[in-house]
């Protein structure tokens, strides 16, 4: 969340997490993170419980009694909540710059980079560049389609429509692709009605990332995961259809292992 609090703010947005961990742990990892938003303490879970938001699987008797289910809500300017991602699993969990882009229109622009193509120009973004184990991110395809060109859009019949592969396997979990809406293309000269899209359109999709044992070893010493993946299209102009092509398509991400270390004993939930 730090790595994108210049980002919020040019948004005109704020950003606090809330913990059920006392206010000296929270001191103690934000001093050592130097953390630039504010940490705030609900020891007693009093406002988890309020929110629904607690995790059944912390005991009571155990230092987890009180914690809650990893959930981000985002809130408008009179604090009624317009977005909320929710987690079961602590594991895993959207990004900060996910939810920007996604739900704020605030496109990804790291990790950037582009594939060579026939007919069309296309470049890849990731919504971080830094990401770790359990992540969801938040993975861009733009395609520019040249004028007086179209590309066949999901739905169509008897031509190839643009799909998107990951060749992800074991690295992560990918999630539906968003398109983008198509138009209804008629063609005169055989009587048909096609969607298609023109101009520049970009495509979006989830993907949930391995946990951090699995990243690790993928990244080895050089720190870095790459995800792969591959665009099928096929591309027509106002005279001519072309034969259908398969572009692959890469993401790389630098890898960062989870922070593992412990508050002082001292300071530590009993």
């Amino acid at each position: 969340m730090d790595q994108n609090i210049e980002t919020l703010r040019a948004q005109g947005l704020g950003l606090a997490a809330i913990s059920y961990d006392p206010v000296a742990i929270l001191k103690n990892f934000s001093d050592r993170r130097s953390i630039r938003f504010p940490l705030l303490s609900d020891a007693s879970s009093q406002l988890i419980r309020t929110l629904g938001i607690l995790n059944p699987a912390g005991k009571e008797g155990t230092p987890f009694y009180g914690i809650p289910h990893p959930v981000t809500f985002v809130l408008d300017e009179n604090g009624v909540i317009r977005h909320k991602y929710f987690e079961e699993d602590y594991r895993e969990r959207p990004t900060l710059a996910g939810i920007l882009s996604k739900d704020l229109g605030v496109n990804p622009t790291a990790a950037a980079g582009a594939a060579k193509a026939k007919h069309v120009a296309i470049a890849t973004s990731a919504s971080t560049a830094v990401v770790s184990g359990g992540q969801r991110i938040l993975l861009s395809v733009e395609i520019d389609i040249p004028r007086g060109y179209h590309l066949y859009a999901p739905g169509v019949e008897g031509y190839h429509a643009v799909d998107w592969q990951m060749n992800a396997a074991g690295l992560a979990k990918p999630h539906a692709v968003e398109f983008p809406k198509s138009r209804i293309l008629y063609l005169q000269a055989i009587d048909e009605k096609v969607p298609v899209y023109e101009g520049k359109i970009r495509l979006l999709r989830d993907v949930t990332l391995a946990q951090s044992r699995t990243l690790a070893a993928a990244a080895g010493a050089g720190k870095q995961v790459t995800l792969e993946a591959s665009l099928k299209y096929q591309a027509c102009s106002d005279r001519l259809c072309f034969p259908p092509e398969t572009v692959p398509l890469r993401w790389t991400l630098k890898f960062d292992a989870h922070d593992v270390v412990r508050a002082p004993r001292e300071l530590q939930k009993k």
